[in-house]
């Protein structure tokens, strides 16, 4: 009799509900420029994204909390560098949303300004999550983010958002394809689909912020890599 495939996204047996060590983030402080934000020491692993791209959720989703980043109807809610504490060393980094703010040219240059200078010169920084919808990656202004990743020389997690929303084909389509137009890049770049919904990908993805944050690994926190990440 041929065994009931599992759905996708679906927790595996053995997989832990919950991470303690995300579990614990609570926020710490929000920085409208560089000069506010908390001593450059420790470790950093920065989330960005077109403000419609499911970023907060997907914060929220990967501490499992729910009103830890906030998640809005209107676009480009983050306007300033909001950190979250997760111990004393070790920190998550939410930075303004790009792409459909309603503000004026000036303010999004001062964000890009911000956010650009932040990637460069923050020795903290241990690598750069660019959130994507699935159904469209790589628009003009992600690849711009990407660049500027690349050019701080800071490993990337492309995460592709909204995965719920597509079929498994389709999915596997799309990670084919943003992993084929980045693998040229001169950092370590690492593709995951994501639905805060479903939790596919939620292990993979603090699987790979645990190694940028120098966690120690535990055993009993390591899950099975999903089909879809392989």
């Amino acid at each position: 009799m041929r065994r009931a495939q599992r759905p996708l996204g679906a927790r595996r047996v053995n997989e832990p509900a919950t991470h303690p060590r995300f579990q614990r983030a609570a926020f710490l402080s929000a920085a409208p420029d560089l000069a506010a934000t908390p001593d450059d020491s420790g470790y950093e692993v920065a989330f960005a994204g077109r403000s419609n791209a499911g970023k907060s959720s997907a914060i929220n989703a990967l501490c499992h909390q729910r009103g830890l980043a906030r998640t809005s109807k209107t676009p480009g809610r983050t306007q300033q560098l909001n950190f979250f504490r997760l111990d004393d060393e070790r920190r998550l980094v939410d930075l303004p949303g790009y792409g459909f703010a309603k503000v004026s040219l000036s303010i999004k240059q001062r964000w890009q300004q911000l956010m650009e200078r932040y990637l460069e010169r923050r020795s903290s920084l241990k690598g750069l999550v660019v959130v994507m919808d699935i159904r469209h990656p790589l628009t003009d202004i992600d690849q711009q983010m990407i660049a500027w990743g690349i050019a701080a020389d800071l490993p990337l997690l492309l995460l592709l958002t909204k995965a719920d929303k597509l079929k498994r084909g389709a999915i596997t389509r799309t990670l084919a394809e943003v992993r084929k137009a980045l693998s040229a890049a001169s950092v370590p770049v690492e593709v995951i689909a994501f639905s805060a919904v479903s939790r596919l990908g939620l292990a993979q993805v603090q699987e790979q912020l645990s190694n940028w944050l120098a966690f120690a690994a535990a055993p009993s926190e390591i899950a099975d890599r999903s089909p879809l990440h392989d």
